[in-house]
């Protein structure tokens, strides 16, 4: 069975999907774009763009009852492979180094509304 996870305090989906399934004891969470959810406005800078975008995770982690130490994958999603060094830096921060989940990180052609970064993440309860 699985379990549509929402929250205010993340940006609301712009098409047909969620922003996270529970499935069992795992969490499936939509890429998040860095869209500050209080206002809709998109975030620039790709070091703001990330913080925003790792602060969106967070939301919805802590909606579903869990946190980053329990997530075990996350694919970054960037306009710009230049700008991994920026991108890790932040990423960096929410993550234990000895702990930190496998994760991908690849340059697309292009993100929805034109965003510099996007991140997704799996994790379990």
């Amino acid at each position: 069975m699985k379990q549509v996870i929402f929250t205010d305090k993340a940006p609301a989906p712009i098409g047909p999907y969620t922003q996270a399934i529970l499935a069992g004891n795992t969490l499936y969470v939509s890429g998040q774009i860095p869209v500050n959810p209080a206002t809709g406005e998109v975030v620039t800078g790709i070091e703001a763009a990330t913080e925003q975008v790792m602060e969106n995770l967070k939301a919805i982690l802590t909606q579903a009852g869990t946190t980053f130490e329990k997530v075990v994958k996350t694919t970054i999603f960037l306009a710009d492979m230049g700008q991994f060094a920026q991108v890790n830096g932040v990423y960096a921060r929410y993550f234990d180094e000895k702990t930190a989940p496998a994760r991908e990180t690849v340059q697309v052609a292009k993100l929805p509304k034109g965003v510099e970064v996007e991140i997704s993440c799996i994790a379990v309860l």
